[in-house]
């Protein structure tokens, strides 16, 4: 009788740990992931502490580090793509550039060249920062593009060791960007990236309510310190669904900025 009752017991408690378990997985958030694409394997230096911004507001990311005009690495896999009727993978496990977007919540530029953008802009294939652009904006999600940028490929500007587009192509360049925009691009200062994605991810502020309440209306699921911090001034009101989770360190920061949040 006692070794049934041992039994039993230990059943009970498996159970229970399952159960623990079980919710203690569900209740893991899935981090949103965005792609960088960078021209080289040395461009994303400047961008260290972006990628910081991103870890410490729960956003993943991927680095693709172009090898060559229609190659690129992400991570071992080399992608690579062959002129506009023809897509590969260069090994039998690296997803196509075309498939890339699939997986991710939006797709990030840091540098655009004058040959990708008049690519994109004239709806042509043949690299992979056009084909992953033309993926991303056909499965309407986000692409960011830095457009303080020259023009001109990092690789050109150490050939021939000029820093800028003469004025015709230049011209051409300015054209394209804003032929960008009107698809849908965002373009964005190089050193506010992180804040657009942030936007883009987290949604951004409102200056009404539905109710006609005053107040900065938070969009998105999770609200975070940073957002705090680069959408929210003193003493300003912040109105939020009942549904959405504050985080600590943003609690901190509302009392420190003696924001009023109403909840609706």
């Amino acid at each position: 009788m006692e070794h049934n009752t041992n039994l039993e017991l230990k059943a009970l408690v498996e159970t229970i740990v399952r159960d623990l378990l079980e919710k203690a997985n569900s209740a893991q958030k899935v981090r949103k992931k965005v792609l960088f694409i960078f021209c080289d394997s040395s461009a994303h230096e400047l961008f260290t502490d972006q990628l910081i911004q991103l870890d410490n507001t729960e956003i993943g990311y991927d680095l693709l580090f172009l090898d060559g005009e229609t190659s690129a690495w992400l991570g071992l896999h080399q992608i690579e793509s062959t002129g506009s009727t023809k897509v590969i993978a260069a090994d039998e496990l690296a997803p196509a550039p075309l498939e890339l977007p699939k997986e991710y919540e939006a797709v990030v530029i840091p540098e655009i060249d004058l040959d990708n953008a008049a690519r994109i802009a004239l709806g042509l294939k043949g690299s992979v920062k056009a084909e992953i652009v033309f993926s991303a904006l056909t499965l309407g999600k986000p692409v960011i593009i830095g457009e303080d940028v020259p023009g001109i490929k990092r690789a050109d500007r150490r050939t021939l060791k000029k820093l800028s587009l003469p004025p015709a192509y230049q011209k051409l360049f300015i054209q394209y960007k804003e032929d960008l925009k009107n698809m849908g691009v965002i373009l964005t200062k190089q050193e506010r990236i992180y804040e657009a994605i942030l936007e883009k991810l987290s949604g951004s502020p409102t200056h009404s309510s539905e109710n006609g309440d005053k107040g900065k209306r938070f969009e998105g699921n999770v609200v975070t310190a940073d957002w705090v911090h680069y959408y929210l001034e003193e003493n300003d009101s912040l109105i939020v669904n009942k549904k959405v989770l504050i985080t600590p360190q943003a609690k901190d920061l509302l009392n420190e900025k003696r924001i009023d949040v109403k909840f609706v």
